[in-house]
């Protein structure tokens, strides 16, 4: 007889001759999720509700910010990119290229559909000369900073005694 894991132990799994006490485990946890969560039409059921969010890197390169994010199969016409002031704010798109029945996946990890991420920026930034990089899957922006003096003399224009 063969030994049962600690999950089958925990939740009192009873396999059956069709499949093993791991399959059944990971099939009922997968139905808990399909319950749960928001069905998509498109890709089966969703890993979020939400949009998903990116990670990202900031650094200071000279005077400009860079930020750099991996976004592997998304294409540039699934991208938009803006900036106002020290905000910046990404979103896209990332689109399942193969159909893949849900009851066929042992994992699903990889997050498809829109996503987006605004960031506030450690100071303001211009949009004129920024630019963007997408290459090999990785999302490089730069952005230059918006020199502003930090103290403006406002002058008095009437008086009154």
């Amino acid at each position: 007889m063969a030994k049962k894991s600690l999950l089958g132990k925990m939740i009192k799994v009873k396999p059956t001759p069709e499949k093993s006490e791991e399959e059944f485990v990971f099939n009922q946890f997968t139905n808990l999720e399909r319950e749960l969560l928001p069905q998509d039409a498109g890709s089966g059921w969703l890993i979020k509700s939400e949009e998903g969010q990116l990670l990202v890197d900031i650094y200071k390169e000279g005077d400009a910010i860079v930020v750099v994010s991996a976004v592997a199969g998304v294409k540039p016409e699934n991208l938009e990119i803006s900036v106002s002031h020290d905000l910046l704010t990404i979103r896209g798109q990332r689109q399942h290229e193969d159909q893949v029945d849900w009851q066929n996946y042992y994992y699903q990890e990889c997050y498809w559909g829109t996503f987006s991420r605004s960031i506030v920026l450690p100071y303001e930034v211009r949009s004129e000369g920024a630019k963007a990089i997408l290459k090999n899957g990785v999302l490089k922006i730069y952005l230059p900073r918006a020199f502003k003096p930090k103290i403006q003399k406002i002058k008095i224009d009437e008086y009154e005694d």
